[in-house]
């Protein structure tokens, strides 16, 4: 007989498998003959993908393979138990590489796509495009069409909060995305779910952390915004169902229209 603790857990796996077979099924996000690449930081966010498309990849239809890919920046002292990395993709049955990168192989480069080591005063920034440096590299190499991120909902409307903010622009990071410069898509599978959840399943799961979490977490502009919407989120809970409604519904009578001037 099984345990309630076993029974609440199966519970909360079947509530993000239907959010992530929904959006798989709404966006598109899976064809066959597909190789995806999965950025597997060691966050709970990323070991869950990693799990439900490694379940996923066991049905017939469609046919796909997926591999996931850990990157290590060296100047970033924050990590994750690679043991544990190990095992855990072995149990979900996809192949684990691990990369190292270092933000000071760009200095003194000349490269248009290489960003200045000067953005040290910008670390996210600099740690975020190495580590996908590195993906789009070894996706290349390995033949896959697409890669695979762990953001949810949350990372969604938060996005969207940081471009008004700071950009000026209503934009958030879409489900599917075709990169410009090379044949690839960036995938989101785990779109349509919230991060609350996320965090009750890694708990029941026992996820294990990372060693060292970000030395910047707690002073970036996204750790900023994300304090902001958690206080929305007191005003209204439904504040994300609002900013995920207003994404695709927005009406051209609200717009500033243009002045014109009669001759």
């Amino acid at each position: 007989m099984k345990t309630p603790e076993q029974i609440a857990l199966e519970k909360q796996r079947e509530r993000l498998t239907k959010r992530f077979h929904k959006a798989c099924a709404d966006y598109g996000l899976i064809a066959d003959g597909d190789h995806i690449l999965i950025g597997l930081s060691g966050g709970k966010d990323s070991l869950l993908l990693t799990e439900l498309l490694g379940r996923r990849a066991k049905i017939y239809k469609p046919r796909f393979r997926v591999t996931a890919l850990h990157v290590r920046v060296k100047e970033r002292d924050y990590h994750s138990d690679l043991s544990y990395l190990e095992s855990f993709c072995r149990e979900a049955g996809v192949p684990l590489i691990i990369r190292d990168a270092s933000i000071n192989d760009g200095k003194g480069a000349s490269h248009n796509d290489t960003p200045s080591v000067s953005n040290d005063a910008n670390p996210c920034f600099l740690c975020s495009w190495y580590r996908r440096k590195a993906l789009f590299n070894a996706a290349q190499e390995l033949g896959c069409n697409k890669i695979a991120f762990g953001h949810h909902r949350d990372d969604i409307a938060q996005t969207l909060l940081m471009n008004l903010f700071f950009q000026g622009a209503f934009a958030t990071m879409p489900p599917i995305l075709q990169m410009e410069k090379m044949p690839l898509h960036i995938i989101r599978p785990l779109c349509m779910i919230d991060e609350a959840d996320i965090s009750v399943y890694a708990a029941m799961r026992g996820y294990e952390k990372q060693t060292k979490l970000c030395p910047f977490e707690h002073v970036s502009s996204r750790e900023k915004v994300k304090d902001l919407l958690e206080q929305i989120k007191q005003l209204n809970p439904e504040a994300i169902d609002s900013l995920y409604g207003a994404m695709t519904n927005i009406k051209n009578d609200y717009l500033p229209q243009p002045i014109t001037h009669n001759p």
